[in-house]
């Protein structure tokens, strides 16, 4: 059980332990605190440690305090801060939008988050400007909840968080690979199960149906820190899975794949299906350079291969469960228009 109320200094948060409690303070409010505030035990650490969590007339600022059955843990919670990021009127695609989160198609160049040397002009930035003061603070923040990330250069799907509610709750569904998540992607060569020359190479294989299945760690490159790279000891576990939808040239030289994911490195298409000898169209960092066969293509077509400005990677469909109402929800985006052109150009239209 529990209630809330006002308090100039912001909101207070009662909480009554129940039975059984873990020994840890930490762990007993992450276990009893209402779902509906979704609090994570990091953000419960640092109200503890700031002092904001008191039993009666005490602080409680050790996470290991012991707690009891029955007792009443006060929890003092700050309005969320203004962050330095600045709101900025930059035009959205929204696909969906409610109070818990939003869906946006995000456009090829728009780096998602501020960095160094990407201060402005990001999605956050037009998050913030397009919600406004419906985003109710993320960890404590006024910001949205950043659950997952494309590549500047890569098109398409991105879901949103508004709430925290939201947040965790997408979070775990991406932790747990449950979000459907695919992606179109042109890439040079044609992956086929019959390739002897796959069959050599380590963490590449095939599933029924000519599903291209490709499992490594990831980890940053030892010598290219803003790279990823293949690895078999150590780095993170990357699933990546892919099958062909048209084949391009004659003989066939491109093709347009569909890509789907297990897990969700950064770079992992990318990095995987360089890996694999299959690199995508217009990737300046694992492309391998390489140049498209003006004899199976075409003199033109060919060239405006070599000259697609971006690696071709578009998030095409996603997947999840709605995080505060239970819904499955699921959203397609068509291919961008510099994709489109591209593949209509590779069909000869």
């Amino acid at each position: 059980m529990s209630a809330s109320s006002s308090a100039p200094s912001g909101r207070v948060l009662s909480v009554l332990i129940g039975e059984a409690p873990p020994a840890r303070l930490d762990k007993a409010l992450a276990r009893d605190v209402p779902e509906g505030e979704a609090l994570s035990r990091s953000r419960l650490a640092r109200l503890i440690a700031a002092g904001a969590v008191r039993r009666g007339e005490e602080a409680l600022t050790d996470i290991s305090a012991r707690v009891a059955a029955g007792d009443e843990i006060t929890i003092l919670l700050d309005p969320p801060e203004e962050l330095e990021t600045l709101p900025e009127a930059i035009p959205l695609v929204v696909i969906w939008e409610d109070d818990d989160l939003i869906v946006v198609d995000k456009p090829a160049g728009m780096v998602v988050h501020p960095a160094p040397g990407s201060t402005s002009g990001t999605l956050v930035n037009a998050l913030l400007h397009h919600c406004g003061d419906s985003l109710s603070g993320i960890g404590g923040a006024r910001r949205p909840g950043i659950v997952h990330r494309i590549d500047k250069e890569t098109s398409g799907l991105l879901v949103v968080a508004k709430t925290d509610r939201a947040h965790h709750g997408l979070a775990r569904q991406f932790e747990a690979h449950t979000v459907h998540r695919h992606y179109r992607a042109l890439v040079h060569g044609v992956p086929d199960a019959a390739d002897p020359r796959l069959r050599g190479v380590r963490g590449v294989g095939f599933e029924p149906g000519g599903i291209l299945r490709i499992v490594t760690g990831i980890d940053r490159h030892r010598t290219d820190r803003q790279r990823q790279a293949v690895t078999f000891t150590g780095g993170r576990h990357a699933v990546t899975r892919a099958r062909v939808e048209e084949r391009f040239g004659q003989p066939p030289v491109i093709a347009l794949m569909d890509c789907w994911l297990e897990t969700g490195r950064t770079h992992q298409i990318r990095v995987h299906l360089a890996h694999a000898g299959h690199g995508l169209v217009g990737d300046p960092v694992y492309g391998g350079r390489r140049k498209a066969s003006a004899r199976a293509l075409g003199p033109e077509i060919a060239a405006a291969v070599d000259a697609f400005p971006r690696q071709a990677l578009h998030a095409a469909t996603l997947g999840f469960t709605h995080p505060a109402t239970g819904e499955d929800l699921a959203f397609e985006s068509p291919l961008p228009e510099d994709m489109a052109i591209l593949v209509g150009l590779l069909r000869g239209e």
